[in-house]
């Protein structure tokens, strides 16, 4: 499914993962995309990639942890894109431990970043987006957020608040012709699992790749305007792992 109008994206997150699969998707259907992550050398890569595609590139270089700083630079990028279709935020950390064990400055590092950095990056393109009374916001949740695993204590605090952030943002904004999509992947093999702050020992042969995740989150922004895919769970043919 391809669109006439030309769209410009921003995505969270970009230089990897997820994020740089999307790009790349994105790319391949001809929307211009604005790439914020804070990995400088990955994220040039990415951009000379969706380059090569045909479409505009431009890279960001911003740590969403820096919550003072996000929302205002988020409305400095969708400023200088002058017309803002879709935000994917899909940058976000991994985090394992119990609730018992999970020290306070830990715990509000996985909320800062895989909720509050969201809710930043949201309010600083409303602006736009309500200008032009349309737009689609796609957050990248997890099945964390619906069916809380233990020992991933705050990263499912995390996802689960990310969920009721998206709903909630929906509902807000459905008069000013605003979408929101909230995507539940289960496990996904990207190079969170090789992060420190997660130890844990899956098959990720067995999992989704970031290009399945990817079409998904393309196809829910390519949706026609009088449509929206609200909520979507998208797991492993190989069962919750």
């Amino acid at each position: 499914m391809t669109s006439s109008v030309k769209k410009r994206a921003l995505i969270t997150g970009a230089s990897s993962g997820i994020g740089k699969a999307t790009a790349l998707a994105f790319a391949k259907a001809g929307i211009d995309l604005a790439l914020v992550s804070r990995s400088q050398d990955k994220l040039e890569a990415v951009a000379t990639a969706v380059r090569e595609a045909g479409v505009k590139a431009q890279p960001y270089l911003l740590d969403l942890n820096q919550l003072d700083q996000v929302k205002t630079k988020i409305e400095a990028i969708a400023a200088e894109f002058a017309s803002l279709d879709i935000l994917v935020n899909n940058a976000g950390m991994g985090y394992t431990g119990t609730l018992m064990e999970t020290p306070l400055a830990d715990w509000q590092h996985v909320l800062d970043l895989n909720l509050t950095s969201v809710w930043q990056c949201i309010l600083g393109v409303l602006p736009t987006m309500r200008q032009q009374q349309q737009g689609t916001i796609i957050n990248v949740a997890s099945i964390a957020g619906l069916q809380p695993f233990p020992g991933w204590g705050a990263y499912n605090v995390s996802k689960a608040g990310l969920i009721a952030l998206g709903k909630t943002l929906a509902a807000e904004e459905l008069a000013h012709g605003i979408r929101v999509v909230t995507l539940s992947p289960g496990a996904v093999n990207t190079p969170i699992w090789d992060t420190e702050t997660v130890k844990a020992d899956l098959n990720r042969s067995a999992m989704l790749t970031p290009e399945i995740v990817a079409q998904s989150i393309l196809h829910a922004a390519l949706m026609p305007q009088t449509a929206v895919i609200d909520s979507m769970t998208l797991m492993p043919s190989a069962g919750t792992l």
